[in-house]
């Protein structure tokens, strides 16, 4: 039985690899927290005949005693021979192990949180380089898989190798947070049945990772399961920021700056603020810790739609950082029930919920029935009007998206809509293209019908869009 809720384009792959006529390598990376090792271990559970684990902090030696002993556990004659004295003769090892599995199915070698095998001066990246090149290349019957959270080295010294590992990736596989869809899924299969509003309100507060989720109980209400979570003195989340970027990223301060830099702006940030904010120079530190924190699903980049790089927005788009930092930091011993009541729940959640829009841009395109069509999304402004979201369609159409959470039907009254006719005129103004342009509002249970939202809205949007399956 699968017991892998969502996953679904993920598990094909790792279906694929299978059946497929040479050895595959397959790279599983992504935030921790995020399920790769579950999914990695439900998909080959019958074809797995090793499985590592890096050690945590570990020493050189204690990496290869622990290789060792893991092919020992398998073929308890590998006892009998020394233990490798460096990575060189522990691949060689485990190519002697894999000589003596007769079978003629695929075979899985599972080398979890590949990083933490790593320590200086082992030569570790290259000596698996060369295990692949020199010994499962010319096999057609092995899938190895290296799987790791700390993005900086999955990145910069797998994915983006430039030695032994360069071109040799089969299947990269970067896992992210559950959407929308596949959090209904899960929790449904945990017995913890809520509305969608309710599902949409937990997913603002603590996004889509699946050991989060997990957390919350049946018969929980979402103040009750946030309160648990977020701000009891046990709770999993209460101290969860600073060890999710210790683990994922190397010198993770600057990391940490842009996030804290990022989570003071609704509408994003330049590259040029970021520099000001942080105080971190515009160079290749910080081109490569945007692109960490990007890869890891941290963040977000916005090219506006005069697809100028230099107006390019980066916004903070992990809704546990945002909540975080918004609200656990600082209020640590209180209670959600009545921070959800306060002044600042308003700000917190129209911010929230535009964010998880914009990574929901399929589910919008399937609501307003142009999935078909080809579009790009960007955001726009000048000096007199912003728009967070713009969907530029092939067809000679643009939709300005009004993204409004609520509580209730959400009502345009007469301010509101001359704001949006005056972002509509700006942008229609501005437009070197001629193209219909259409009004969307994407809200929670739709717009109230008054003679204001008859004169600036086209179509809407409702959650029950949002949680379509992309």
């Amino acid at each position: 039985m699968n017991l892998v809720i969502g996953r679904e384009e993920q598990l094909q792959l790792l279906d694929d690899a299978l059946y497929s006529n040479k050895s595959e390598l397959v790279v599983v990376y992504g935030r921790r927290r995020v399920g790769k090792t579950f999914l990695i271990r439900e998909a080959y559970k019958k074809y797995c005949v090793l499985e590592v684990s890096g050690i945590p902090d570990g020493s050189y030696k204690d990496q290869l005693t622990n290789f060792h002993n893991a092919i020992c556990r398998k073929n308890k004659s590998f006892s009998a021979l020394e233990k490798p004295e460096n990575w060189l003769e522990a691949f060689a090892m485990l190519s002697d192990y894999l000589d003596t599995l007769q079978s003629d199915t695929k075979k899985v070698v599972f080398l979890d949180e590949f990083p933490w095998m790593y320590t200086r001066r082992s030569k570790f990246v290259q000596f698996f380089g060369h295990f692949w090149n020199s010994y499962c290349s010319h096999r057609r019957d092995l899938i190895i898989v290296i799987c790791g959270s700390a993005a900086s080295f999955m990145v910069n010294r797998v994915i983006n190798d430039r030695k032994g590992l360069h071109n040799r990736i089969t299947i990269p596989i970067r896992l992210l947070p559950f959407n929308l869809y596949e959090t209904e899924l899960f929790l449904k299969s945990k017995n913890v049945h809520l509305d969608r509003y309710s599902y949409l309100q937990l997913y603002m507060a603590i996004g889509g990772i699946p050991h989060y989720l997990d957390k919350i109980q049946s018969g929980d209400s979402v103040p009750v399961a946030i309160d648990r979570l977020c701000f009891k003195p046990n709770g999993i989340l209460v101290n969860e920021f600073n060890q999710v970027f210790v683990s994922l990223f190397d010198d993770s301060d600057n990391h940490i700056r842009i996030v804290e830099a990022l989570s003071t702006s609704q509408s994003g940030i330049s590259r040029e603020e970021l520099v000001t904010k942080t105080n971190i120079s515009s160079g290749g530190t910080l081109t490569t810790t945007l692109s960490e924190l990007s890869e890891s699903g941290f963040i977000s980049e916005y090219r506006p739609y005069s697809n100028k790089k230099k107006e390019t927005l980066y916004r903070l788009t992990d809704e546990y950082s945002i909540f975080y930092l918004k609200y656990i930091k600082n209020n640590k011993g209180r209670s959600w029930k009545t921070l959800y009541t306060s002044r600042s729940y308003a700000s917190w959640s129209g911010f929230a919920f535009e964010t998880l829009c914009l990574k929901h841009i399929q589910q919008l395109l399937k609501g307003l029935g142009i999935s078909g069509i080809e579009v790009l999304s960007s955001s726009w402004r000048n000096e007199n009007a912003q728009i967070d979201l713009l969907i530029d369609r092939s067809d000679r159409s643009v939709n300005i998206c009004e993204m409004k959470f609520s509580e209730h039907e959400f009502t345009i009254n007469k301010s509101y809509a001359a704001n949006v006719q005056k972002k509509k005129t700006e942008f229609i103004n501005a437009m070197s293209k001629r193209k219909n342009v259409f009004v969307t509002f994407v809200t929670t249970f739709g717009v109230k019908p008054n003679v204001y939202s008859n004169q600036v809205m086209n179509n809407q949007i409702t959650i029950d869009s949002l949680f379509q399956k992309d």
